[in-house]
Formats: C-alpha cells, sequence, structure tokens
C-alpha cells in the first residue's frame, strides 16, 4: 500500500492554479519547437502527403487516449508528482523511483536543455552575435550561454511563487497558440500555392502501399510526433497546487491535449498546401515552418517565424520547469531523493532547492552538448512508462477497488486497452528498426534500480 495522497502533497504548497492555469500548463508544455521542425523528417520516412497526415492524426488519437486515461489517475491521486504518484501506486516504489530517475537524468531536463538551446538558436535570428562559432571559453560559446540564462531566469521566476509562474504560462501559451493559428490563417487564405496543392492532394497517397512496409514506415515515424505531442502529463506533476484538482486536471488533460492535436493537424495541412512534399523534406536544418512562413509573407516570413518559435520554446521552458521540479519534490518527500529538494521556501511556498537542481543538471546538458542524443535514446523508455501508466488503472481498478474516482477513464476498458496495444506495436517496431535508440534508454532505466536499493538502504540506516 502507497502513501497516503495528504503524504505526498506536502504541508505548505499552495494551491493557485485554476483551470485555465493548468489548461495553458498542458498547452504550453506540448507546443515548443517540434511543430515547426519534425514534419520534414517524418515526410523523408513516410514519402506520402497522406501519411504525414496520418501519422499527425495516429498521434492525436494515442495523445488524447493517453490523456483521458490519465484523468481517472489524476482524479484518484490528486496531489504533487503525478505520473510518478501513479506508478508508485500502481506497482510499488521501485517503479515510480524508475520513472522519476529517467525524468531527472534526461526526460524532462534533457528537454529543457533542449528547448533552450532552440530558444537561442532563434535568437541569433535577431541577434547574430547568439551563435555556436561565437566562443566564449573552448567550451562554451554564445549560444550556450543564451540557453542558460533563459533557463536560470525561468527557474528564478518560478521561485518567487506558483501564481507568478502561471502568469508567465498564460501569457506565452496564449502568445504562441495565437502565433500557430495565424499560420494557419494565413497559410490558408494568402499562402495557398497551386502548384504543391496539385501535387500533394493529387497524389495524397502516393508511396502508400498498404502493407507491412507502410505499417513498419509509419510506426517508427511517429516518434517524431509524439515527441512533438510529449509533456501533456506534465499537469499532473503541480497537481498538488491546483485548485479542485480532482476534476481541473483530468478537464485540463482533455481540453489542452484536444486544442494541441488539431492545431498540429492544422499546421500540417498548412505545409502540403504551401510547401511540395520535396519542399517539406528538404526544408533547410529542417524548418518547415520558416519554409512556410516565406512562403506566405516572403523574406519577412524568417524573422515572423524566428519570433513565433521564440515565444513557443519561452512558454514550453517555464511549464516544463514549473512541473518538473514537483516531481523531485515528491520523490524526497518519499525519501527517494536528496532530503533538501523537499523542503519549501518559507514564505513563497514553492520548491527551491528542487527547481534549483534541476536548472543545475539541465545546464549541465547543454553545456555537454548530450541532450538531443540522450532524448533520442529514451523515446522508448518514455513510451514504456506511458504504457505502465495507463496499465496502473487497470491494476488500481482491482486492487483497489473502493478508491475515489470521481472521473473514470472514457471508454474503459476498450480505449486504454488499445492504446496500450498500439504503443506496445510502435515498441516493438522500435526495438526491431531502430535499435540503437531503444536499448541506450532501456539500459539507463535499468541503472536506476541499484541505486534505488542503494538509496533505500541508506535511508534505513540513517
Amino acid at each position: 500500500m502507497g502513501a497516503t495522497p495528504e503524504k505526498v502533497t506536502g504541508p505548505g504548497l499552495v494551491k493557485g492554479l485554476g483551470l485555465l492555469d493548468a489548461t495553458t500548463l498542458v498547452i504550453g508544455s506540448m507546443i515548443g519547437s517540434g511543430i515547426f521542425i519534425v514534419a520534414a523528417d517524418i515526410a523523408r520516412q513516410v514519402q506520402s502527403p497522406g501519411l504525414l497526415i496520418l501519422t499527425w492524426i495516429i498521434t492525436a488519437v494515442l495523445t488524447i487516449t493517453a490523456a483521458l486515461s490519465y484523468g481517472e489517475l489524476a482524479s484518484a491521486f490528486p496531489q504533487a508528482g503525478g505520473q510518478y504518484v501513479y506508478l508508485r501506486e500502481a506497482f510499488g516504489p521501485l517503479s515510480g523511483f524508475l520513472y522519476g530517475w529517467t525524468l531527472f537524468l534526461v526526460i524532462q531536463t534533457g528537454t529543457i536543455a533542449a528547448v533552450a538551446v532552440a530558444f537561442a538558436k532563434f535568437a541569433g535570428v535577431f541577434v547574430p552575435w547568439i551563435s555556436t562559432t561565437n566562443k566564449l571559453l573552448p567550451f562554451v560559446n554564445t549560444q550556450q550561454l543564451a540557453a542558460i540564462s533563459i533557463l536560470v531566469l525561468l527557474t528564478w521566476v518560478n521561485t518567487r511563487g506558483v501564481k507568478t509562474g502561471a502568469k508567465v504560462q498564460n501569457v506565452f501559451t496564449f502568445a504562441k497558440v495565437g502565433a500557430l493559428l495565424g499560420l494557419v490563417v494565413l497559410g490558408l487564405a494568402l499562402g495557398r500555392n497551386q502548384e504543391a496543392i496539385a501535387q500533394n492532394f493529387n497524389g495524397f497517397w502516393g508511396n502508400a502501399d498498404w502493407s507491412w512496409t507502410t505499417i513498419r514506415i509509419v510506426g517508427v515515424a511517429l516518434v517524431g510526433a509524439l515527441f512533438s505531442s510529449d509533456a501533456w502529463n506534465n499537469v499532473t506533476f503541480a497537481a498538488g497546487e491546483i485548485r479542485n484538482p480532482r476534476r481541473n486536471v483530468p478537464l485540463a488533460l482533455g481540453i489542452g491535449v484536444g486544442v494541441v492535436s488539431l492545431i498540429y493537424i492544422a499546421c500540417n495541412f498548412v505545409y502540403l498546401s504551401v510547401l511540395p512534399l520535396a519542399g517539406i523534406q528538404h526544408a533547410i536544418e529542417d524548418r518547415v515552418a520558416t519554409a512556410a512562413a516565406s512562403g506566405i509573407l516572403g523574406s519577412l516570413g524568417v524573422q515572423v517565424m524566428a519570433a513565433a518559435i521564440m515565444v513557443s520554446t519561452f512558454g514550453c521552458l517555464n511549464g516544463m520547469i514549473l512541473a518538473g521540479a514537483r516531481v523531485y519534490y515528491a520523490m524526497a518527500l518519499d525519501k527517494l531523493f536528496f532530503r533538501q529538494v523537499a523542503e519549501l521556501h518559507p514564505t513563497r511556498r514553492t520548491p527551491v532547492a528542487s527547481l534549483a537542481l534541476q536548472c543545475l543538471w539541465a545546464c549541465a546538458l547543454t553545456l555537454s552538448g548530450t541532450y538531443s542524443n540522450l532524448l533520442d535514446y529514451v523515446i522508448f523508455a518514455v513510451l514504456l512508462f506511458y504504457i505502465l501508466t495507463i496499465a496502473g488503472i487497470f491494476v488500481l481498478r482491482r486492487k483497489r477497488p473502493g478508491l475515489e474516482r470521481p472521473y473514470r477513464a472514457l471508454g474503459y476498458p476498450v480505449l486504454p486497452a488499445l492504446y496500450i496495444g498500439a504503443a506496445g506495436v510502435i515498441e516493438v517496431l522500435l526495438l526491431l528498426y531502430k535499435p540503437f535508440y531503444t536499448w541506450p534508454g532501456l539500459i539507463l532505466v535499468l541503472l536506476g534500480v541499484p541505486v534505488y536499493y542503494i538509496w533505500r538502504s541508506r535511508t534505513a540506516a540513517a
């Protein structure tokens, strides 16, 4: 039997977030730089406009199904830590620790580092001094300095209180959604390229023979789309600071994931309306959105899109920094992380030590330049944890039938089972066709097993 909700919520956390704040945390954490870039790699893999769109539709269905399933767990355990807590309650403390271990080591901090570098890269469009070629020290360039500076700034903002972090999140989420909707409207109204439309939509299902080869290609191509749609679960990490979390967290998950999924599909239709498939596949540095904006607005489009991506990555960073620190805080309360991480600021009631440690490690990953490779390696593990968490619904229904569940997973048991089956197929495809990107992530997770037992033994001895 796991700890009670009161234990993990922790004394002193301020319930300062409402439904709007929770929803913008979902949307803001999901929309980073991926939607502006990954369509190029997906298009190169699937070689078909129809399969490009199908990849995003499958991603939307899977992500919405997962979010609606998580709603049940969020309503049952409305406390700080989110997915860490769900895994601990369903499968025991080791499974929760392995998730938190991987989250801190790579998933959250690696994504934070990657998004910070993306922010700095596009800031270089306006400030050429920010560049990988401009060295301050043999191992530090100005792009890395800019990325670290934004990490430190947003970490400091989030130490000022959860309401301060939420205000920043709301402003930048509305700005980035507005920017993407602007791209959609302008693309469909002004940027329609008749040659691109003829090529893409007359041969919409070109190269799709619906054989095993097609299934395999789409299954592997889903990685980019799924990663661009990830981080929707971050709102569960901060559930301990959301008012009426049993209602508001499931609602925020459903609304936020639904909105982002529709925007992503619409953006890809815009790409196909403005650029021929080859233009998407071979966009400079994979900047598909920038190529599309240039097709709509001319040379001005480069600056407009760079500004939009800076807004998007800034908001994404803020959301991930805010949410991630709550997981390590919950782990520390369970004595599975550094003791100081469980401490709150005496007046602002924020997990300052957790925020600082997260920032320090993300900065180290930024300087090392390994974050991109690490994220590739853990995609398999990320999906595996989603499968295990949704399987936890079945386990908890059996283990704890009397547990209060104000919201129950939509379509249970069919939809959660279909998600587990579909995600399982993707995992098998990755094992078979991208082993280099699967085994390292699995090994990284398993390295947490001895760490867990060492930590438990030291705690018991203390």
